[in-house]
């Protein structure tokens, strides 16, 4: 029996450790590489876990508000920062630890260090401790990840302009914050700030929030953003940032100026995320990167040179930790030579706001732009029994079908859980199911995934709650 084929990982992220963990489950031999002590990379340390777990707490403030409504009143929330910061990490260490575990479960050899290129399936390894290495492998899949952006002319030296990880440190709570960006990281992380007490307002260069997203879905989120943030400035530019003795005085231009320059105690930097291609040794090897910096990658997850596999954010959008470990399980199983290709038809989108958006599939924004003719069929949470028990009546749940064939080509929601919701929509998409397969599905009462099977409904014109008959 020939030997395992022996492989290494860069980069402990959600794409690394998902193809390094498939690895050993396959019988490959698997070096992991990452800076960290354990795996977990961007999204669990300084990512998607902390960001997630301080909107939980940001929800949380906003329903103790809320609750006056239903006669509770829990007062005016008092905050040890100390305390919600411990908490934080408590919860990255939890699930970086576990990860750990499993990596050591598996056989897999962790390195917690750097690795460099000395040619296509050789790498120079500086550990954290212990003495540089160099080691030979027969494949080598790059999950390097991103990293934040800058607006080109506003890198200024401050530290009172901070990006995404220094949003997440949270080391206080200023008085008042420009975001710079109106993408789901500066809208997350402004939501955040706003709940803990800052007064958070918004630039944005596009003329709506969140590029892409349909403007229907976006409409119950700007309702409640005009409530939660001080001001949003649309179509505008931010020409100038400036440290001074008050703050970070930022100089606007466009047509959401109402006032030319505004001082603020923090600016935050949210302009979207570039990617770690700059491997040091890459030029050893035959990977080619595009204009962007991005690393090219067929849809096996293998780049230019054929040793070496690429996943995730290096290989561009969308930066998404699911869609970066679903590309590391499929350049495993092309190593371990079995067939596989990355081609889903829906990889779901979540903006974690309050109300939370998510969307799968075909947009409508997509459709319209590519010409596509499309039904949408609609249900809004207004006539749905648990949103009302939620005191939550502003949402929405559609879905995108294929006017001929009546297949479901994509699904989109906002609402509270709108994230844990639009699973049931990717599903559909991927196994082709016809609105009718999703109006037949009996989904239990009351509950808020009702919604899906009821806009379904709603498109035959046989929705029990709302009366819309089908034309």
């Amino acid at each position: 029996m020939p030997d395992p084929k022996n492989i290494a990982v860069i980069g402990g992220g959600p794409g690394g450790y998902a193809a390094a963990f498939l690895a050993a489950d396959l019988g490959l031999k698997v070096t992991l590489i990452d800076t960290e002590p354990n795996p977990g990379g961007t999204c669990l340390y300084i990512g998607c876990i902390p960001s997630k777990s301080l909107l939980h707490v940001a929800k949380t403030i906003n329903e103790a508000k809320q609750a006056k409504d239903w006669g509770i009143d829990f007062g005016a929330p008092r905050i040890d920062l100390e305390k919600l910061r411990l908490w934080k990490q408590g919860v990255v260490g939890k699930l970086t630890g576990g990860l750990g575990t499993l990596s050591k479960q598996r056989g897999i050899t962790f390195i917690q260090g750097r690795a460099s290129f000395v040619n296509s399936t050789t790498l120079k390894i500086a550990r954290e401790h212990g003495e540089p290495e160099q080691r030979s492998f027969d494949n080598i899949i790059l999950a390097t990840g991103s990293r934040p952006g800058w607006a080109p002319g506003l890198q200024i030296r401050s530290a009172r302009l901070i990006d995404s990880t220094g949003a997440l440190a949270l080391q206080e709570i200023p008085k008042s914050m420009l975001v710079i960006g109106g993408g789901y990281i500066g809208l997350e992380l402004g939501t955040v700030y706003a709940a803990l007490g800052t007064k958070v307002s918004i630039v944005e260069m596009a003329s709506g929030l969140l590029p892409g997203a349909d403007r229907d879905l976006l409409l119950p989120v700007a309702r409640r953003f005009d409530k939660t943030f001080e001001k949003i400035m649309l179509s505008t530019k931010v020409t100038a940032l400036e440290d001074t003795a008050d703050g970070i005085r930022a100089t606007f231009d466009g047509a959401g100026v109402t006032e030319k320059q505004v001082t603020y105690d923090r600016a935050l930097m949210a302009v979207g995320r570039w990617p770690n291609s700059e491997i040091p040794g890459l030029e050893n090897t035959r990977v080619e990167t595009d204009n962007l910096g991005f690393i090219k990658v067929d849809r096996q997850r293998r780049t230019t040179d054929p040793a070496i596999f690429a996943v995730g954010d290096v290989t561009g959008a969308p930066m998404l930790a699911h869609k970066a470990s679903a590309e590391g399980r499929v350049a495993v199983k092309v190593i371990a030579g079995q067939a596989a290709t990355f081609e889903p038809r829906a990889i779901p989108a979540v903006v974690f706001t309050d109300p939370e958006i998510a969307w799968c599939g075909l947009t409508e924004t997509q459709a319209n732009a590519e010409g596509r003719p499309i039904k949408i069929a609609r249900f809004p949470w207004a006539a749905s029994g648990r949103a009302s028990t939620l005191d939550r009546n502003d949402g929405v749940t559609k879905i995108i079908i294929d006017p001929q064939t009546e297949q479901v080509l994509g699904m989109g929601i906002t609402g509270p859980g709108a994230g844990d919701l639009i699973s049931e929509g990717v599903l559909a998409v991927e196994m082709g199911a016809l609105a009718g397969d999703v109006k037949l599905t009996i989904h239990p009462h009351p509950t808020l995934s009702e919604t899906v099977m009821e806009a379904a409904e709603a498109y035959f014109g046989q929705s029990t709650h709302i009366y819309r008959p089908k034309r």
